[in-house]
């Protein structure tokens, strides 16, 4: 049953100054857990654009998402990325330290295999690094970033859960506690909104998962408020900060062509009911139930592994195997692993032989066409020389008939000469 600290009375507890027992107690409790605040670590899962900020900002009356530091949705991730805010909030002297963790790029991908990897490695780390601080030698402090509850946001689509809401509420139920929530319940009819909730709660059913289960209580009139509440799941909600008046009232709402889409209104949404739950009811319980059960299953199967072995820390396929098991199925996951290695470098070797092959077939051809165009350029060169010779040679064939002519025509004047002076 889960444990709630409340102040006395403000009357009573002036009757009690001067009593003197251990019905003290409670006070003493109450003031101890006041002066160390109070930590709390919120989960927020879903599509872009379900307005996941803007509901954690309506529930806590803070703006945790500044225009520095701006929401989930406006920052674009290409993978599943997990990131933290780490909020400090105090009302009426209690100080609460909140930790919301976001994780944008979930389910915006075309391939969203394993895309829950990252969320269940951040709960499990959260998990081992409270083990390890627990079994230090000085535990005078441990700082408790446990995640106490995972809010997941389902699209209103009216048609039920997708695959991937159905596979990754399989894989964190029995690591977080699981609070569903209808995002932009106010895109859908209040009978389709009812539908809807039944459809849903259904798919759970047959699917075997498990959310969050509301306590029961001893006291009557808690117990029926709790039970309401569990009525109410998954919760419709609808997230909004700016304010509008209604009807002379001003209240926190978005504004439509047909009316005003009120919050903190019950015939609207379930904004009021989860608020109260996670703030003012169940928010000890669901720390509790993260401490007693879901961390307590966690660190049982890791000690249970390691006293069964030899002390390494196994993975998750190990946890609970004894020695042999785990020397066996290692075995095989280490034959396959080289199996797969050397299929692989087989397949590197056999790639890169043929692109060696391809670049020396490049090659020769390469070269076959070079040799081809220099055997082109050395035969047009020797046409070109032949012509040059043919030409040269006709030349000089013309040039020695012509000194052959002046010679026999020279020998003729001359004979001319002599025979003219002989006469005379």
């Amino acid at each position: 049953m889960p444990t709630f600290i409340v102040a006395p009375p403000a009357n009573k507890a002036k009757d009690m100054e001067g009593y003197v027992g251990f019905a003290n107690l409670p006070n003493q409790v109450y003031r101890r857990s006041v002066k160390r605040g109070f930590e709390f670590t919120l989960m927020v899962v879903g599509e872009s654009g379900l307005g996941k900020s803007t509901l954690i900002n309506s529930l806590f009356l803070t703006d945790i998402y500044s225009s520095v530091y701006p929401g989930p949705s406006q920052r674009i991730k290409k993978t599943v990325k997990v990131e933290t805010s780490n909020v400090h909030l105090k009302e009426n002297g209690v100080n609460l330290r909140l930790t919301i963790v976001d994780t944008p790029g979930f389910g915006d991908q075309v391939d969203n295999s394993n895309c829950w990897q990252p969320i269940l490695e951040h709960i499990d780390t959260k998990f081992e690094e409270y083990l390890n601080s627990e079994s230090r030698v000085n535990r005078c402090s441990l700082p408790d970033k446990r995640v106490h509850c995972c809010l997941y946001f389902i699209a209103p689509s009216g048609h039920g859960l997708k695959p991937l809401d159905v596979e990754l509420m399989k894989r964190l139920h029995d690591r977080v506690n699981i609070i569903p929530l209808i995002a932009k319940a106010d895109t859908l009819t209040p009978d389709e909104c009812k539908e809807f909730k039944k459809r849903i709660l259904k798919e759970i059913r047959d699917n075997e998962i498990n959310i969050y289960e509301f306590p029961d209580i001893e006291d009557e009139e808690e117990n029926s408020a709790s039970k309401k509440l569990a009525e109410r799941v998954p919760f419709a909600v609808v997230g909004s900060n700016m304010i509008l008046e209604a009807n002379g009232k001003r209240v926190r709402g978005r504004q439509y062509p047909w009316g005003i889409a009120e919050v903190e209104n019950l015939e609207h949404c379930d904004f009021i009911p989860l608020r109260n739950m996670l703030i003012r009811t169940h928010m000890q319980d669901l720390k509790d139930v993260t401490n007693n059960v879901h961390y307590e299953n966690y660190r049982c199967k890791n000690l249970t592994a390691v006293t069964a072995g030899d002390g390494k820390k196994p993975s998750p396929k190990m946890v609970g195997k004894n020695p042999l098991a785990q020397f066996e199925e290692e075995k095989k996951e280490h034959e396959v692993r080289m199996q797969k290695m050397k299929s692989e470098m087989e397949q590197v070797f056999e790639m890169k032989v043929q692109e060696k092959k391809q670049k020396l077939k490049d090659s020769e051809m390469d070269l076959q066409k070079r040799l081809e165009t220099m055997k082109k350029s050395l035969e047009q060169q020797q046409k070109e020389v032949e012509d040059k010779r043919s030409r040269f040679e006709a030349e000089k064939k013309a040039f020695e008939q012509l000194m052959e002519d002046r010679r026999r025509n020279d020998t003729k004047s001359l004979d001319k000469r002599k025979h003219k002076k002989a006469i005379f």
